[in-house]
């Protein structure tokens, strides 16, 4: 069962991609916490995808890849922010953040928040160096921006999907919003909790099929 998924870490503009694909008559999730999630969504974006790709390689075939980039003199203000309201919801025991949640933030930054700017740095290095690796010389991944003004156009060939020339990303959660995706109303948006037959199992269910 191939997927496509968005593997740049948050703030990278994962939100503004997802709200294009389902503009482009793909189902999405914005995160994905259970089987039945993964199942269901063409797209699964943000956690655990940034941190888990080596494992959604493998446990389904043929999918692609879309890794985002982002300028660090824009990100770094951006991720700092979100780490920090993040931060009292992503301690181990007494966080609220779903467990794979939690795991996902903990294996990419793992340093204990919060980060400097040069802790950051060297995080988001080390995630597009082991995604660069991981990826070399492959045809099912692309690196992107999406502020650059042929992304779009870009990742519509990449995917086999028509786009206009001039089309361009959604700009979301700009600044301090980090609520977006929730604000987005659209019949294709999967629940990244979504109940199947085997009701919330979690994600880590599915991987245990390939340790």
């Amino acid at each position: 069962m191939s997927k496509i998924f968005i593997i740049g870490l948050p703030r990278t503009g994962t939100t503004s991609i997802s709200v294009a694909l389902l503009e482009m008559g793909l189902s999405v999730a914005h995160t994905g916490f259970t089987k039945q999630t993964f199942e269901m969504a063409d797209v699964i974006s943000d956690a655990p995808c940034f941190s888990e790709y080596p494992h959604l390689d493998k446990l389904f075939p043929n999918s692609k890849f879309i890794y985002l980039t982002r300028e660090l003199d824009k990100w770094l203000p951006s991720i700092t922010m979100l780490l920090g309201k993040m931060a009292p919801h992503l301690k181990p025991k007494t966080g609220v953040f779903h467990p794979i949640l939690k795991r996902s933030f903990h294996n990419t930054f793992s340093i204990d928040l919060p980060l400097s700017y040069s802790e950051l740095t060297n995080c988001y290095k080390r995630h597009e160096k082991a995604v660069q690796e991981y990826f070399e010389n492959r045809d099912d991944f692309l690196s992107i921006d999406v502020s650059e003004p042929n992304s779009l156009l870009k990742m519509s060939r990449f995917l086999g999907l028509s786009a206009k020339k001039d089309a361009t990303f959604p700009k979301l959660n700009v600044g301090r919003n980090v609520a977006s995706w929730g604000e987005y109303k659209h019949p294709n948006k999967i629940n990244s909790n979504l109940a199947g037959i085997e009701q919330r199992k979690y994600f880590d269910y599915v991987l245990s099929d390939i340790k």
